[in-house]
């Protein structure tokens, strides 16, 4: 008997109309939706977890568009391929076919030298880049191509989005139709997609092999049992990738190096991405230990850049040394509170004038105008510091920044008490 074509890639959308999510980039009047009407669509990344339709949006427009469509994964393809399908693309252009566009899956994973293979062709209007990846692209594609490329941000879809879903291939696909399956309880198959559609329907269809022909009532419980038998035990690019990294953060968080050190090599173990993890400790030593330890921040730098020098499998021992640093380490999230609430009042109050002492006075005009006038320069009083106020005069007196109750903030807590005495209430 043959082999059926999975669910997920029997069910994928062929038009705009059929796509499901991502309603703020291609519903009525959506920017990219308008681009891709309009015929005219930008190089661009396309940024969002996995199983959230980048790959398929890519092909849709190119069908939309009725464009040469090529498709390459960074995993498996190198300078060499990405060069002749620029060849490609050079013979379209002088037979005055229209621009091809050029799909990079995971663009992330492209070196330097492969990206820099693009630019070219991006630059000379030779092909349409569209790029999907999982990282933040501002870390992981070179400025001069990013620069060229429009980012969008597609997001997880939403629990009606995937029940939809599972109700459109129980009603549409010949398969599941012949099945006899009726949908009692949906929550285990959306907890377990974690917003994956793609997981989705890879899950539901595991389920109903499960029933082995006979007439299935999906049930959470019945859904568990299938999925706990079956599945994979560590998925980079699934759920459990996501549930993992979490369980590592508040792990570190929680000042637990046991249970750190324990989920990072359940990710060491899994072929995670070492820069992926190095840059989550970036992240945490800054956002959960911040001035209660500054050196947290220094080394978890170090461990990024050495991390990306040296490679696996040394690199597990880096990151063992900063996890179970991080999570050793005092605990501060006053930073990470101070640029929120900054940030916050910023929306609330606006653009505030700067105070006129604070200004600088590069014209003739602007001195006579009183900018930098009664400015006092801090290094010319005793302790390097002198009472003047940095605020705009409507926020005279707003703190943000609450120092932590540890150590070495409480030394920073009082020596800001000494500078402003009752001002900001230290």
């Amino acid at each position: 008997m043959a082999t059926r074509i999975p669910l997920a890639e029997r069910m994928r959308p062929k038009s705009l109309a059929d796509y499901a999510g991502q309603q703020h980039l291609i519903g009525p009047d959506a920017v990219l939706r308008h681009a891709v009407e309009q015929g005219n669509i930008p190089s661009m990344i396309l940024w969002g977890p996995p199983g959230v339709g980048k790959t398929t949006l890519a092909y849709i427009i190119s069908q939309t568009l009725d464009r040469p469509f090529f498709s390459l994964s960074a995993i498996n393809s190198g300078v060499k391929d990405v060069r002749e399908v620029i060849d490609k693309a050079e013979q379209l252009k002088n037979f005055q076919q229209e621009q091809p566009i050029l799909f990079i899956d995971e663009i992330h994973r492209f070196s330097k030298s492969q990206q820099d293979s693009l630019l070219g062709a991006v630059e000379r209007g030779l092909v349409t880049l569209i790029g999907a990846t999982t990282e933040n692209p501002s870390f992981e594609v070179i400025s001069a191509l990013l620069s060229r490329c429009q980012v969008y941000v597609l997001k997880h879809l939403s629990e009606s989005e995937l029940v939809g879903l599972i109700k459109k291939a129980l009603h549409e696909d010949e398969w599941l139709r012949q099945q006899q399956v009726t949908l009692e309880e949906h929550e285990a198959l959306l907890r377990l997609s974690g917003g994956d559609a793609r997981r989705l329907l890879n899950v539901l269809e595991l389920v109903v092999n499960a029933a082995s022909g006979k007439p299935l009532t999906i049930t959470n419980d019945f859904v568990l049992q299938q999925v706990q038998q079956n599945m994979a035990i560590y998925d980079k690019a699934g759920e459990q990738h996501y549930d993992i990294i979490s369980a590592f953060i508040k792990s570190i968080r929680g000042s637990d190096p046991n249970a750190a050190v324990y989920w990072l090599a359940r990710m060491v173990e899994g072929g995670e991405d070492p820069s992926f993890i190095a840059r989550r400790l970036l992240i945490l030593a800054s956002e959960d230990i911040g001035n209660a330890n500054p050196n947290a921040l220094l080394l978890a730098n170090t461990c990024f850049q050495a991390v990306n020098v040296i490679g696996w499998p040394e690199s597990r021992i880096i990151l063992s040394q900063t996890v179970t640093y991080l999570a050793s380490s005092p605990k501060s999230n006053a930073a990470y509170e101070a640029i929120n609430k900054a940030q916050d009042l910023v929306r609330r109050t606006g653009d505030l004038s700067v105070p006129l002492h604070l200004r600088n006075a590069p014209t003739k005009l602007m001195k006579n105008l009183n900018y930098g006038k009664d400015y006092q320069y801090a290094h010319s009083f005793e302790g390097n510091f002198v009472d003047q106020e940095f605020m705009p005069d409507a926020l005279r007196g707003t703190k943000l920044y609450d120092p932590g109750r540890n150590p070495a903030e409480e030394k920073l807590r009082e020596k800001l008490r000494q500078n402003w005495r009752d001002k900001y209430g230290y």
